[in-house]
């Protein structure tokens, strides 16, 4: 039986469904003040700018609270069997990152963690905080000091015993608890990840400029997206899981557990006609309690016009031409630039004296003056 506070915590971890849980010291990954001091000077974080300006509390777990004396970090793995690549050749169809197809994993994993944190405030009389990605607290050095894994080359963290397809969330204490030993890098020679990334996202080893990454460019970009990397989408229409599919560590992760992680069957390969003719209601309705919701219909809507341009497939024309007249010039500079992918260059010019004359917006214009 169980009788330390950290033997019950990886007890009460399992029954949760977590896949893995360390513990460390809350100030120990001091480096990664530097590096996201590093990241920001570069501009690497496009325009998230709440990276720049929570730099000072990110520095360390106890710049947010200075109290803090352990980190107790969990995994939970969201694997679901489907191979990542293979669905990037269904050009008609979207491809959505693996973790978003079901439910939005910050309210699962909060909801388990705060069952867990409550039970150790009662048990050890000792103050907590619940973090799953949404405060300014650097969860992967601290997963890594703890011993949950190493963050690879692509930046994004792997383990020994559960390869990459895992959430991380992280309980903070005023108690102090025995740490455990910290991973060390396993990457050796291997650079798959660096070479797979249509985008040529990775500056170096271990670096990352998001605004080339395609999860960044889907998710986190309010604006039109650049010409250069429309072509290296292809039909990724919500985040990217190239550098993680192809991570030889992938062979010991295991499939997700909790049945709200476990993939909705009409998210694992929806046709972009139908996504493309969704309203705000209608998206809404589809991505209720996905992560894709929070990214809002007409960004969405951007990205799926992007896939049907790489689609190659005609009969998505009048899909496109009917979003010529929406209502948000993001909507419309893209299904311009779809059409010019899939229309000769006769029709094109016909479209293009139909509707240019009459577009307010600039940027949309420039996209008819591109074909």
């Amino acid at each position: 039986m169980p009788t330390s506070i950290s033997e019950l915590l990886r007890a009460r971890a399992r029954q949760e469904g977590f896949s893995g849980i360390r513990i460390t010291s809350a100030d120990a990954a001091p480096e990664q003040a530097g590096r996201l001091h590093s990241f920001v000077e570069q501009n690497y974080h496009g325009d998230m700018d709440w990276l720049a300006t929570t730099a000072e509390r990110r520095a360390s777990p106890k710049s947010m609270w200075p109290e803090a004396q352990s980190a107790i970090v969990f995994a939970m793995s969201y694997g679901q069997g489907i191979d990542a690549m293979q669905r990037l050749n269904a050009k008609s169809q979207g491809v959505i990152s693996v973790y978003a197809l079901n439910r939005d994993y910050h309210d699962v994993v909060k909801g388990k963690l705060k069952k867990i944190a409550t039970w150790l405030a009662s048990t050890a009389r000792a103050e907590v905080k619940v973090f799953v990605d949404t405060a300014p607290l650097m969860e992967k050095p601290l997963a890594y000091a703890a011993g949950l894994g190493w963050q690879g080359k692509h930046t994004n963290l792997v383990s020994r015993e559960l390869g990459s397809w895992f959430f991380i969330g992280t309980i903070l204490t005023d108690k102090t608890l025995p740490p455990d030993e910290a991973e060390v890098d396993h990457c050796g020679t291997c650079h798959a990840c660096l070479d797979i990334c249509p985008t040529r996202a990775f500056p170096a080893p271990y670096q990352l400029d998001a605004r080339r990454c395609i999860s960044y460019l889907t998710i986190e970009h309010k604006g039109h997206i650049d010409r250069e990397f429309r072509k290296p989408m292809g039909n990724r229409i919500y985040g990217c899981d190239d550098c993680l599919a192809v991570c030889p560590w992938n062979k010991f992760a295991s499939e997700a557990s909790e049945a709200k992680l476990k993939a909705r069957a009409d998210l694992v390969s929806p046709g972009l006609d139908d996504l493309a003719v969704l309203d705000d209601a209608g998206f809404r309705k589809l991505f209720a309690g996905s992560p894709v919701k929070r990214v809002g219909r007409d960004r969405f809507v951007r990205n799926v016009l992007i896939a049907i341009g790489n689609s190659g497939n005609p009969d998505f024309i009048p899909v496109a031409e009917h979003l010529l007249d929406d209502a948000s010039p993001l909507v419309r500079a893209m299904a311009v630039w779809a059409l010019a992918q899939l229309l000769d260059v006769e029709e094109f010019q016909k479209q293009r004296l139909a509707h240019d004359r009459h577009e307010p917006d600039l940027v949309v214009k420039s996209e008819w003056s591109l074909p």
